[in-house]
């Protein structure tokens, strides 16, 4: 990989052909969702990624779920990172190189997830059994606030702590259908790949600033570093918010991994303004 080249404004396209087309092909599945909802028919659980243990898991799914978005704004904000830091990754890598690291790092990304969630479950799975000898309530309500808090029914947990004598055998069965609840949750999203493409801008041009809110300047590299600082301590200490964090760094690993394998050398391109 050549690293010596001046880069300026002259010699590249606001929207080279694969980020253009991952664009408008995103725009396209998120309209699809809609429409398809409309009709009784759920995309996202259809073509997200489930984890391998689900029923629902399909060997097409670590494609398409980069395709897929819960929300407008999960859609736009993946959308114009991929925009603002892609299309000078494509001008300097091509059209072929900067769509093949745009698959490998949503792969990428989505194996690392799903790396950390067979640990995960491993682990509430154990706690479940090791429950199943005690049904003692207070290991009951710790498992819940450990791994469950997000997703249980804080009525249905009073009823069962009321009648705890009589129900207490089923709560196993209550926390094997939890765990059954977030093994079929889908993981939606472009974000593993995009964040595989803010690692490469930063490595690559390290000193271009980035406008964060439009408002302050910060070096790429530094935004690079804060964002997967942060994303290494959500995932530690927020694991089950909603966001597939490692996914993240996932992407910004294989990323990494595949900037080595193509001989990136650590030198900067030279932006020209």
């Amino acid at each position: 990989m050549n690293n010596n080249r001046l880069f300026g404004p002259s010699s590249f396209s606001l929207f080279p052909p694969v980020v253009k087309n991952l664009l408008i092909i995103n725009v396209i599945f998120y309209l699809a969702t809609i429409v398809f909802a409309n009709r009784g028919i759920d995309l996202i659980h259809t073509l997200g990624l489930h984890y391998p243990a689900s029923p629902y898991f399909r060997w097409y799914q670590f494609i398409t779920y980069m395709f897929m978005h819960g929300s407008f704004m999960h859609l736009f904000t993946n959308m114009f990172a991929l925009w603002m830091f892609g299309y000078m990754l494509e001008n300097v890598w091509g059209a072929k190189k900067f769509l093949i690291f745009y698959f490998i790092t949503g792969l990428g990304a989505s194996l690392f997830q799903l790396g950390v969630n067979y640990i995960e479950f491993t682990n509430i799975q154990k706690a479940i059994t090791l429950y199943s000898q005690t049904l003692n309530q207070q290991d009951f309500i710790a498992i819940l606030d450990k791994y469950f808090a997000n997703i249980y029914d804080p009525n249905k947990v009073n009823e069962l702590l009321r009648n705890w004598d009589s129900v207490a055998p089923l709560t196993v069965n209550s926390l094997n259908s939890l765990l059954a609840m977030m093994i079929n949750v889908p993981m939606v999203g472009a974000s593993g790949a995009v964040f595989g493409i803010l690692l490469a801008f930063g490595l690559m041009f390290p000193n271009v600033p980035v406008f964060i809110y439009g408002l302050l300047p910060v070096r790429a590299i530094v935004l690079v570093i804060i964002y997967g600082a942060f994303e290494f301590f959500a995932g530690v200490y927020q694991p089950h918010g909603g966001i597939a964090h490692f996914a993240h760094l996932g992407g910004m690993l294989f990323g990494f991994i595949l900037m080595l394998i193509w001989g990136y050398r650590f030198k900067p391109y030279k932006f020209y303004y």
